[in-house]
C-alpha cells in the first residue's frame, strides 16, 4: 500500500524511536515493541480504543479486523484511507492510543495475595 509507505515515513520522521516490523506477515509500525498499525490487503489496520473501533464500524468507515473468521479483534479496525494525509491521521491516532496504554496487567487470581 503506497499510501501507507508515504504516511509511515512521515510518522517515523516525527517519531524516530518508532519501528517498522511485520504483524500477521504484513508491514506495520510499532512503539516500544507494541504494534499500532499494519497493512492488510488494500487497507490499513489500526489499534484504537474499542469504543472508537465500534464508532468507525457504525459510521461505515471501518470494518472489523478478523484474522480468524468470526473472532474480531476488538481494539483493531480496518480502514481504507483516501490519501496519505488521511492515512497519517489514522497512524497518529493509533500511535497516541498505544503510547497511552498502561503496562500494568490486571490482577489475576494467581497473582492476588502472592505476598502473603
Amino acid at each position: 500500500m503506497d499510501v501507507f509507505e508515504r504516511a509511515s515515513r512521515t510518522v517515523l520522521e516525527e517519531h524516530p524511536d518508532d519501528e517498522r516490523g511485520l504483524m500477521l506477515h504484513s508491514p506495520g509500525l510499532k512503539i516500544a515493541g507494541r504494534f499500532y498499525a499494519f497493512v492488510a490487503g488494500d487497507g490499513l489496520t489500526v489499534k484504537l480504543a474499542a469504543t472508537r473501533v465500534s464508532e468507525l464500524i457504525a459510521m461505515g468507515v471501518g470494518r472489523a479486523c478478523e484474522p480468524r473468521r468470526g473472532r474480531p479483534m476488538r481494539q483493531w479496525v480496518r480502514v481504507t484511507p483516501a490519501d496519505a494525509d488521511a492515512c497519517t491521521a489514522y497512524l497518529i491516532e493509533a500511535r497516541t492510543f498505544v503510547a497511552g496504554l498502561d503496562d500494568r496487567r490486571p490482577e489475576t487470581p494467581s497473582t492476588r495475595g502472592a505476598e502473603q
